[in-house]
């Protein structure tokens, strides 16, 4: 499953800095996830390091976007090549 940014965000640029994906970008009013690149950071860390980043919690699971662990490995791995 992708994240989301929620209407929450302050567009702090926390998040942005820590996606090993550059999944995250700006888009009025708020930062915005591309679910084709999030790979929920599943083989980088632990967790999300946009989530760990965030200081709003405003970034939470798409449910519009759901994806096997094994998917967004794939992901992860495709970035790397």
């Amino acid at each position: 499953m992708s994240l989301l940014i929620t209407k929450d965000c302050v567009c702090c640029d926390a998040c942005r800095e820590e996606c090993p994906d550059d999944a995250i970008c700006e888009n009025s009013p708020i930062y915005v996830i591309d679910p084709d690149l999030c790979s929920e950071c599943v083989n980088d860390f632990s967790e999300p390091a946009c989530i760990v980043a965030c200081p709003y919690e405003c970034i939470i699971p798409d449910p519009d976007n759901s994806e096997t662990i094994e998917e967004l490995r794939l992901k992860s791995r495709h970035r790397e090549d």
